[in-house]
């Protein structure tokens, strides 16, 4: 238990039925031999993204940290980016600035202009001190300030309204993306392999909301990442928990935008081993278009962006219709519009239909 008294991960990886999945994780990611520069972010882009404020250029930062802290436990089922992270479990703060003067340096070269909004993850939690310690939280919240808007990522553990107003202090619009996966707790321990329950993520947008109450500070919200289709889990099944979960989410008070992430199979994750054998396919783009369909009704932003869209590894149809459903989800993630989904049609439809009606979670997957 932490000095707080809150559980703590180690807490829950002991009796709790995680020790199976931590053991293989661990040692499935102990097969990583490569090895990563501190002083080099682990990548860096440009974007467009739509947000309470309006669709913004984006640049998104992800930080090379010391690593997720569940993750060098075990962690999550889906979640290879541990294995890009830097040995040691630590990085300086001088380290993490020049990694920022590096993705500065990318903007200035390829943007005409500075992007208004800013999304920086880790391979774990940005608020986790662990990773990124106070003062270079405080510095890249200082670099950002002429900004609009900031995303940072944590799970609900890290979570401190404190913690926030160094953002919003600043004037920077802030949202805590949280790597929730999914509103329903079964899914997230036994599939994911994830510690806490749905009440800590509500707990952490209440302390989010706190800062976003404040009339003194700018404004302040939270941003649900979800798991679309993750192992163990039909397609049909994955499907409904992404609509039920989408809409638990959209309630919960603060949370203005969900975004949903159709699973795609990285190195050195129980995935990867799945797919290897046969025994996963990641979610149809078609399942993707359903769920946001489908939800598109909620009372939040609701978005998707499939990486790796049309491989193997990522969300994928026939493909032949992957890349026209791929330009139709992004045209929804910008307009919210379900009618876009209306333009696009393939014969495999049918084929994805037959397996949503006939897939069972211990047969899958029936097509490749």
């Amino acid at each position: 238990m932490s000095q707080s008294g809150e559980p703590t991960p180690e807490v829950y990886e002991r009796g709790r039925g995680m020790d199976a999945h931590n053991q293989a994780m661990r040692e499935i990611r102990a097969e990583k031999d490569a090895s990563y520069d501190p002083h080099e972010p682990t990548r860096v882009w440009l974007d467009e993204d739509n947000t309470p404020g309006g669709v913004y250029q984006s640049l998104t930062i992800i930080l090379n940290t010391g690593g997720c802290r569940w993750a060098r436990a075990g962690g999550c089922t889906m979640c290879g980016y541990v294995a890009e992270s830097v040995e040691g479990g630590s990085v300086t703060h001088e380290a993490l600035l020049d990694q920022i003067e590096v993705c500065l340096e990318h903007e200035r070269e390829n943007a005409d202009e500075p992007a208004e909004l800013i999304k920086i993850y880790t391979s774990g939690s940005f608020l986790d001190e662990r990773e990124v310690g106070a003062e270079s939280r405080r510095a890249i919240a200082e670099t950002f300030a002429d900004r609009e808007r900031i995303v940072v990522e944590s799970l609900p553990d890290f979570v401190d309204p404190e913690k926030v107003r160094d953002f919003t202090d600043r004037g920077l619009a802030t949202d805590v993306a949280v790597g929730l996966e999914t509103a329903t707790d079964r899914v997230r321990h036994d599939c994911v392999n994830k510690y806490f329950d749905f009440a800590e993520f509500e707990a952490a947008a209440a302390g989010v909301a706190e800062v976003d109450a404040d009339p003194d500070t700018a404004d302040a919200g939270v941003k649900a990442y979800l798991l679309m289709k993750p192992p163990f889990l039909s397609e049909a099944e994955a499907l409904e928990d992404m609509v039920s979960s989408v809409r638990r989410c959209a309630d919960v008070e603060g949370c203005h935008t969900v975004s949903m992430n159709p699973c795609n199979v990285q190195r050195y994750t129980m995935v990867d081993e799945l797919h290897f054998r046969g025994g996963y396919r990641p979610p149809w783009l078609w399942s993707v278009a359903a769920v946001l369909e489908r939800t598109a009704d909620a009372d939040a932003i609701v978005v998707s962006d499939p990486v790796g869209h049309g491989s193997d590894r990522g969300a994928h149809n026939c493909g032949e219709c992957d890349d026209r459903v791929q330009t139709a989800i992004k045209d929804f993630d910008l307009r919210q519009d379900p009618s876009v989904f209306e333009q696009v049609s393939c014969d495999c439809e049918r084929t994805w239909e037959l397996v949503c009606e006939e897939g069972a979670s211990y047969s899958q997957p029936l097509v490749r």
